[in-house]
């Protein structure tokens, strides 16, 4: 499905198509978070989440039987905060830590990043703008306050990566990211979909960056579904044209009596 059939002003055809997809599935629901759920901001700090997208969730996540679940690069605390008051199945950092249905916490151990963790603040040092990061298991140095030293930040940060072990590189919107080699949001969705209630059901995957490539990659090679938000390239097979029509699908979808036959 190409950029160009979606409409630049109110809602095309991928829009209506996605509504129909979210109406008919019942199946195991992941959504990424900035930029899918909520609009990205400058600062990740700044981000808004509106009442409505809180109320339809929370009755998503009743209605899906507890198969709902956040997956997104940031920590699980910071989730929590901004989703607050609800408390959601969840995986922080890129799948570096993960709490299911059952409430537990589980981390995994986080690589080595002295090299990485000093190329990036040496960066961060000589250009205004630039920001590190840390979090539990990954390193993200922030450009969108100075993108056109994007380039130039990836390069570094992916030349200190390739003189570690462990690690890999991930490039965002404006963000770049090192985190543990084979540990993704792929797996983070495949981890979920081993336990109760998300096991045996068919998953959805919603997210709008590079970094969620490999969860539409692993959904859709369990007969899953990858819905893109936004412009650009994807292996999601299906798309949506914004967060903001993500949220309105998503509200409509909560405002009706039942979401649909899909119960695999």
């Amino acid at each position: 499905m190409s950029d160009t059939e979606r409409k630049p002003t109110g809602r095309g055809p991928t829009d209506d198509a996605a509504l129909a997809l979210l109406a008919a599935h019942e199946g195991a629901l992941f959504l990424d978070f900035d930029g899918t759920l909520v609009d990205i901001a400058p600062l990740p700090s700044q981000v808004i989440v509106p009442p409505a997208l809180l109320a339809a969730l929370g009755v998503l996540q009743l209605r899906l039987g507890g198969r709902l679940a956040v997956i997104s690069g940031r920590p699980i605390a910071e989730l929590d905060s901004l989703l607050a008051p609800l408390v959601l199945p969840a995986a922080g950092v890129h799948g570096m830590e993960r709490r299911g249905a059952d409430g537990v916490l589980r981390r995994l151990p986080p690589p080595d990043f002295t090299r990485v963790r000093a190329q990036a603040q040496e960066l961060a040092a000589r250009h205004p703008g630039l920001w590190v990061e840390e979090k539990h298991g990954a390193l993200a140095l922030h450009c969108r306050q100075a993108p056109d030293l994007y380039d130039l930040c990836s390069a570094q940060l992916g030349a200190a990566v390739q003189e570690g072990a462990g690690l890999v590189l991930m490039e965002g919107k404006m963000i770049i990211e090192v985190k543990a080699a084979g540990v993704s949001k792929g797996t983070a969705i495949r981890d979920f979909l081993d336990e109760a209630p998300f096991r045996g059901h068919r998953p959805l995957f919603v997210g709008d960056d590079t970094t969620d490539e490999a969860g539409f990659d692993y959904v859709q090679s369990t007969d899953g579904i990858g819905l893109k938000v936004g412009p650009g390239p994807s292996a999601a097979r299906c798309r949506i044209a914004s967060a903001e029509a993500l949220r309105t699908a998503l509200a409509q979808v909560a405002a009706t009596p039942t979401i649909g036959k899909d119960t695999r």
